[in-house]
């Protein structure tokens, strides 16, 4: 066996250099590879903010297109029906009776339900039957039409748990009152009805009616809220102010979905732009009512605003006491059961009743 050569002097002086070489580059390749590491991951950051803002961009502008193809489709066009909520002589809710009234305007040709309004005397009901009448007309309905449920309150707090349960049980839409008494600044609107309508994912109407509630909403106002909401689409104009609807459907350029809450101004409304009524004369003329949008719609304004000045003997009786008082009453006339009132209304004057029974003589639904 060959005797091992132990390295000289020289040879390990060699070998340590060449191994200290070794590792100065090893350590020169690693501070290298931390060095490109560090720059790689300082720059990382700022380009993956980059592709965030730009994903962020990208989300919003498709977020933006969505809105805007939300507030091409309108809840509903035509005639739709502010239904009367029917009652025993007890003073419940007559839910055979609401089913019977239910289907009639259906197959009367109503384009959509509109529950728990101030003609379904919402402003008498507990918030159970409240929601119970929309949860049983949701279900009578069961989408042949839309059903929009009055939720509005002047409690922002109150409005949003109407709204959310209306949702819950299948409403398509919500109405939502200005705030009365407690009456708010325009700043004031904007953020009830934005919290409002952010609480819920389906669409909301402004309802504008000063004569009842006190409160006027600017046009500047309800045109920020339906541009600047994804999900308010529209407004109920009960106002008959007709400049300042004039001047709504000006500033909207497209964005609100304008209804009459006037019998007695449908074609009106129609001729600025509308999509159609809320309408207390459907309980007792749906198919007529429907008709009077339909010719407009399909161009016949002529045949249109006939039908809409022969309605006015009608519809001025509807009015002559306070709503719903009367045409509950014409309801009662025609044999429907609509029932009693409950308080503060009272039953209609016998004189009234009078004008109203002749009115809906000659118009030929009694």
């Amino acid at each position: 066996m060959a005797e091992e050569k132990k390295p000289t002097g020289q040879e390990k002086k060699e070998e340590s250099s060449k191994a200290a070489g070794t590792a100065k580059k090893s350590t020169t390749k690693a501070a290298s590879t931390k060095k490109a590491t560090k720059t790689a991951t300082a720059k990382a950051p700022a380009k993956t903010v980059q592709r965030v803002r730009k994903t962020t961009q990208k989300a919003e502008q498709i977020t933006e297109t969505i809105h805007k193809e939300e507030k091409i489709m309108a809840i509903f066009e035509g005639a739709g029906v502010a239904l009367v909520t029917p009652f025993t002589e007890s003073g419940e809710v007559n839910y055979e009776k609401l089913e019977a009234l239910l289907e009639e305007q259906i197959a009367g040709g109503t384009d959509a339900i509109i529950a728990c309004g101030t003609t379904g005397e919402s402003a008498t009901m507990s918030h159970e039957e409240h929601l119970d009448v929309i949860r049983f007309t949701c279900k009578v309905v069961n989408k042949r039409v839309p059903v929009i449920a009055g939720t509005g309150s002047n409690c922002t707090r109150e409005a949003i748990h109407l709204s959310k349960e209306a949702e819950k049980v299948g409403a398509d839409g919500l109405l939502l009152v200005t705030p009365y008494y407690n009456k708010a600044t325009q700043n004031g609107l904007i953020a009830h009805y934005t919290a409002i309508a952010e609480s819920v994912g389906i669409p909301c109407l402004l309802y504008h009616v000063p004569t009842r509630t006190g409160l006027t909403m600017k046009p500047e106002t309800i045109v920020k809220l339906c541009r600047e909401v994804p999900n308010i689409v529209g407004v109920k104009e009960a106002s008959g102010n007709f400049s300042a609807i004039a001047e709504i459907m000006h500033l909207a350029n497209g964005c609100v979905d304008l209804y009459s809450g006037n019998d007695d101004q449908i074609v009106p409304l129609l001729a600025m732009g509308g999509k159609g009524v809320i309408s207390v004369l459907s309980n007792v003329a749906p198919r007529q009512t429907h008709e009077i949008c339909e010719n407009f719609f399909k161009g016949d304004i002529q045949k249109s605003c006939q039908m809409q000045l022969d309605a006015i003997p009608l519809i001025n009786a509807l009015f002559c006491e306070v709503n719903p008082i009367p045409v509950k009453a014409a309801l009662n006339m025609m044999g429907r059961e609509a029932g009693p009132l409950r308080l503060p209304l009272t039953e209609m004057e016998p004189q009234n009743q009078e004008r109203l029974k002749k009115a809906m003589q000659e118009y030929g639904i009694l």
